[in-house]
C-alpha cells in the first residue's frame, strides 16, 4: 500500500466520519433539539469533530501495524432527546441518520464510478476508497453495541427490561467496540463487500 493511499484513507475516513456525526446534529436539530447547533457542531469543518484517539490515534495505529483496513471516528455529536419532539422512536431517527448519511455517500461516488468508466484507474482507486469506507463506518456503527447507533436504533423495538440491559452496558461500550473491532470485525466484512459489489459491480 503506498503512502499515497495510506494518507487519502485517513482523509476520507475523517471526513466520513464527520458526515456522519453532522447528520445526526442534522436529524436531531429537525426533530426539535438545537443543541449540537448551539454547540457549533452542525458544521462540515473538521477541527470541530475531530477526536484524538478515534480520528488519528488508531487509524495511526492501523496503517503502523500493517493492518488491511484502516478505521476511526469523529467526536459523537450531543443532542438532548428530551428537545425531540418524537419521545419514542426520535432517538432512534436520530442514530440513524448517521449511518444513512455514510450509505447516500458511498451510493452517490458510486455511482460515479459505475457510470463514467472513462477515468484514469488511479482514480477509480480512490473512489473505491471512499465508497468502502463509508460503507464500512454506516454498516459497523449499526451492530447493535451500545454505544454504537445500531443499540439505539433497536432499543424503542426492545421490551422495557431490554432497554435498560442496553443503557447499563453502555458503560463498558467503548470496552465492547474496541473487543468488536479485534477480534470480531471480520463477521460484518462479507456484508461490506456484499454492498460494495451491489453498489459498483466490481466483483
Amino acid at each position: 500500500m503506498t503512502t499515497q493511499i495510506v494518507i487519502f484513507q485517513i482523509i476520507v475516513l475523517i471526513f466520513s466520519a464527520i458526515i456522519h456525526e453532522y447528520m445526526h446534529g442534522w436529524m436531531a436539530d429537525r426533530l426539535g433539539d438545537p443543541t449540537a447547533k448551539n454547540l457549533g457542531r452542525l458544521t462540515l469543518n473538521p477541527l470541530p469533530h475531530i477526536d484524538p484517539v478515534g480520528s488519528i490515534f488508531l487509524p495511526l495505529l492501523l496503517v503502523l501495524s500493517g493492518s488491511s483496513f484502516v478505521f476511526g471516528w469523529a467526536k459523537p455529536v450531543p443532542f438532548n432527546p428530551n428537545n425531540l419532539r418524537d419521545q419514542k422512536y426520535g432517538p432512534a431517527k436520530v442514530a440513524i441518520a448517521g449511518p444513512l448519511g455514510n450509505f447516500v455517500t458511498a451510493i452517490f461516488f458510486g455511482l460515479i464510478l459505475r457510470f463514467f468508466p472513462i477515468m484514469s484507474s488511479q482514480l477509480a482507486i480512490f473512489l473505491q476508497i471512499i465508497i468502502y469506507i463509508n460503507l464500512l463506518l454506516g454498516i459497523f456503527n449499526l451492530v447493535p453495541i451500545p454505544p454504537l447507533d445500531g443499540s439505539k436504533v433497536i432499543s424503542p423495538l426492545l421490551p422495557h427490561k431490554w432497554q435498560m440491559k442496553l443503557f447499563e452496558i453502555e458503560r463498558y461500550g467503548m470496552f465492547l467496540v474496541m473487543l468488536f473491532i479485534f477480534f470480531a470485525f471480520p463477521i460484518i466484512l462479507p456484508i461490506i463487500n456484499f454492498f460494495f459489489r451491489v453498489i459498483t459491480g466490481i466483483n
